[in-house]
């Protein structure tokens, strides 16, 4: 769907950062929305939007188990 959104979990991208997070949000919610920088009337929703989808996201990246990432980090 949006192939400018990068993959955010491991061994993809080794440290996710907020900005990562918030920049995945944002091209989410444009792409949905159709807005690239909504009108002021919409801003309050396209904004709750972008920070939803982006606890959304760390939600999911907290929860996932990434085989093999354990025994990776104890080998170093």
């Amino acid at each position: 769907m949006c192939r400018s959104i990068k993959t955010l979990r491991e061994p993809y991208t080794p440290e996710v950062t907020d900005a990562d997070v918030e920049a995945a949000a944002l091209q989410y919610v444009r792409k949905i929305s159709g807005f690239r920088a909504p009108a002021a009337h919409n801003a309050a929703a396209f904004d709750a939007a972008v920070a939803a989808v982006a606890a959304a996201t760390r939600t999911l990246l907290d929860g996932l188990e990434v085989r093999g990432a354990r025994q990776a980090a104890r080998a170093d």
